[in-house]
């Protein structure tokens, strides 16, 4: 059943953060196919269907399988340009006016494509967002968990003299058999260089690994964070604390952690009284971006207008802006719903 057009012009106009979405995932099939194409990159894939195919996932492992395969097609400065400028162009037509992007340097740095390279592509991209959208963005440098803490180390000394528009670090990847713990020395460094800490805790992982990112590493955000109803304490913790959750609907559903957009935990994670907001994760293969996520509330959990206000009132405040900005963006956000 179509969306009210009313309803959906309310969640585009909504000015949003988006502050879980991995730029990496937004690489849209035609994109992967013309950026091998231009770098001599063989891919797993040479039809559309065949890569349609390959996103039937099981499981965050099958997912991951074929995004790194479908990352190897990034290659120069212009690749990364690309990449972000796409994302950034879609962000702003769903009413994105901030993003907090992952990028994974591992996925890159561990292929011959080093620091120099991507960050460069991804600046000149962040500024003419700002010149032409009035979309600003920074980036949240991320550990990948199937690699080692000493891994995450080396990665981080890398990182130390290329971290103009970077915020924070964070950790990603697979959470099976991987708790927080490994990367705590990384997180001291990244601290020590003034960035801020977030961490993917709770989605197929227990409530303990969200426990460990808060008090291991620090991190004052929590990606996914799903499985905090598993721990009631927990749930109170995050509360009293008012720690972030960037949860992911679509993202939540394509991955089975959970069997229907009806069966999705939003709404009790928003009774709970939790900061909780709305984001896309990897929209190019979970069939969705921003708003997409918005509206899949809408039709499986009967989300209306308050909600949805309220969902992006938690964005911003859930954001690494300046408090300044952060209610500038608020007071758009209440004249816009007054109206």
């Amino acid at each position: 059943m179509p969306i009210d057009p009313t309803l959906d012009r309310l969640i585009l106009d909504l000015p949003k953060a988006e502050l879980h979405v991995h730029i990496e995932g937004t690489l849209e099939p035609e994109m992967m196919f013309d950026l091998a194409k231009r770098n001599g990159v063989v891919l797993p894939w040479s039809t559309l269907d065949q890569v349609t195919a390959a996103y039937q996932f099981t499981d965050l492992q099958s997912f991951l399988d074929v995004y790194y395969m479908g990352a190897a097609a990034l290659v120069t400065s212009e690749d990364f340009d690309d990449l972000m400028w796409a994302y950034l162009q879609r962000a702003a037509a769903d009413g994105v006016r901030h993003a907090e992007v992952f990028f994974d340097p591992q996925t890159h740095t561990h292929r011959g494509v080093g620091f120099e390279v991507f960050m460069e592509g991804f600046r000149r991209a962040i500024r003419r967002s700002e010149r032409e959208l009035g979309l600003t963005a920074a980036l949240i440098m991320c550990f990948v968990r199937h690699l080692s803490g000493d891994d995450a180390v080396a990665t981080m000394a890398a990182a130390v003299d290329h971290l103009e528009d970077v915020i924070a670090v964070g950790l990603d990847s697979s959470e099976r058999d991987r708790p927080p713990e490994p990367y705590a020395e990384a997180y001291r460094i990244a601290r020590e260089h003034g960035l801020r800490a977030v961490a993917h805790a709770g989605e197929e992982g227990p409530a303990a690994y969200i426990r460990s990112a808060l008090d291991v590493l620090g991190a004052e955000r929590i990606d996914h964070g799903v499985r905090c109803l598993a721990d009631p304490a927990l749930v109170e913790r995050l509360r009293a604390e008012r720690i972030p959750l960037t949860v992911c609907p679509l993202s939540n559903l394509r991955l089975r952690v959970v069997g229907s957009m009806g069966e999705h935990p939003m709404r009790t994670l928003m009774d709970e009284g939790l900061l909780v907001c709305v984001n896309s994760d990897d929209p190019a293969y979970f069939g969705g971006y921003i708003a997409d996520n918005y509206r899949a509330l809408v039709e499986g959990l009967g989300f209306g207008p308050e909600e949805l206000v309220g969902l992006a009132r938690n964005s911003i405040e859930a954001s690494f802006l300046p408090a300044s900005r952060k209610q500038s963006l608020l007071d758009e956000i209440d004249q816009l719903s007054t109206t």
